[in-house]
């Protein structure tokens, strides 16, 4: 149960209360191998909690119990704060409380978080050219950085780079962590060119769930493809998470000369999903027959959404469960995940005739690597191909122990040297 606070609270997006006075409160929690900081803001009109290990805020609400102690509760996930102020006003001593266990903490006045350093985030000066482009996705224009080697000319390999789930910028940032940008660079110190992009309507006060879909990131991505053959012969795709569904989807097409998957989702999506929730309900303590109960309703429920039928006769879940049950119904039953969830890679494997590289961790929470792997292996049978699933990686190919969602935040590794080295390998010998 040592992670049972940070796999929740990283899990689910969750809202997060704030302190009894003003200004900044901060604390450390210590999960035992890791470390979470986090500085509570308790201004009046805008309390939110800051990640500083991750450089992410997120809104928070508070009330006051009837002896005046602080109160933040966390109904999505179960968890509430409880705190008192000491009479020096120098610390807010409380409990974080779940499933009846209690953790200690000790809220002190200022910003003593820590933040990770990241040494792979590349710096200037560069090797190699950078350029700002832009290009056409139907009424749509994306914005990205071209990443050109020395000596570059038409012959010189390139790679669009596609990112995960949700709405993200070109560097497919994660708690600090700037991946693509760390594969562009080392892409480039070895003769290999890219380009990486907002995703659509990035930054704007867009509801993506809700507008946009894997088709629309498919269809941006097809641009990008057009855009790179315009200057480049030999064009590939770098997909991760649901990018690396749509690097296998645009090979299918005939669109790629080679592509490479990171994480790629193969299964359907509505049953990687149903993974994740059993993965992540383990990881939170909860119990196997509590786990099970869940699984059971969960996978009719989202089958009954993908399918457009009503939720009717669902099997009850723990009432301890009920909210998480109630979120991800909310979750899947956006048009985004909605249109989403039947989608799977096994269909049209064998129409992909360019060279696949694909790598996945089998420390990865969010992506079962086995059942994923599975079935490229079994799907891939008309083109050349490489499988990798490594001991001791996460889902953004970090060396992890545990897997947990928590530890990207915490670690100052972005990706694995042994990746990039097998990425660049590949793409030389898939000319």
């Amino acid at each position: 149960m040592k992670h049972t606070f940070i796999t929740a609270l990283l899990f689910i997006t969750g809202i997060m209360g704030a302190n009894a006075q003003k200004g900044p409160w901060s604390v450390v929690v210590d999960l035992g191998d890791r470390k979470l900081p986090l500085v509570f803001h308790l201004d009046d009109d805008n309390c939110y909690v800051h990640f500083t290990a991750q450089n992410q805020k997120l809104a928070a609400d508070k009330s006051y119990t009837e002896d005046g102690k602080l109160k933040i509760d966390m109904p999505s996930i179960n968890i509430t704060f409880v705190g008192e102020m000491s009479k020096e006003g120098d610390m807010i001593t409380g409990n974080i409380i779940q499933l009846e266990t209690l953790k200690p903490l000790i809220l002190k006045p200022g910003e003593e978080g820590f933040k990770i350093d990241h040494p792979q985030t590349p710096k200037e000066p560069f090797p190699y050219k950078t350029k700002e482009v832009s290009f056409q996705s139907g009424e749509y224009t994306l914005h990205g950085t071209l990443s050109l080697p020395q000596k570059c000319s038409s012959r010189t390999p390139v790679v669009l780079l596609v990112t995960r789930i949700g709405q993200q910028d070109r560097d497919n940032t994660i708690f600090d962590h700037k991946p693509f940008a760390v594969i562009a660079d080392a892409l480039a110190r070895n003769g290999i060119a890219s380009l990486r992009y907002d995703d659509r309507c990035y930054g704007d006060t867009v509801d993506f769930y809700n507008k946009f879909d894997i088709y629309d990131m498919e269809e941006d991505a097809a641009a990008g493809i057009d855009f790179l053959r315009k200057r480049f012969k030999n064009v590939g795709v770098i997909g991760h998470d649901i990018g690396g569904t749509i690097a296998l989807k645009l090979a299918a097409a005939g669109k790629t000369d080679f592509i490479v998957s990171l994480a790629g989702v193969t299964l359907e999506f509505k049953k990687n999903l149903i993974w994740q929730n059993s993965i992540a309900l383990e990881e939170t303590g909860f119990t196997e027959e509590e786990v099970d109960s869940f699984m059971i309703a969960n996978f009719i429920a989202i089958d009954r959404i993908a399918s457009g039928q009503p939720l009717k006769d669902i099997p009850p879940v723990p009432e301890k469960l009920q909210s998480w049950m109630d979120f991800t119904i909310r979750q899947v039953s956006k048009p985004y995940f909605k249109r989403m969830l039947d989608v799977g890679a096994s269909y049209f494997l064998p129409a992909i005739k360019c060279p696949v590289l694909a790598l996945n961790g089998k420390m990865d929470q969010e992506v079962d690597y086995q059942s994923n792997l599975s079935i490229l292996e079994d799907g891939l049978t008309n083109c050349k191909h490489k499988i990798i699933a490594y001991d001791d990686l996460n889902h953004y190919f970090q060396r992890s122990s545990t897997g947990v969602r928590g530890d990207y935040a915490l670690m100052e590794e972005t990706i694995a040297p042994e990746v990039l080295r097998e990425i660049i390998d590949w793409i030389k010998t898939s000319k």
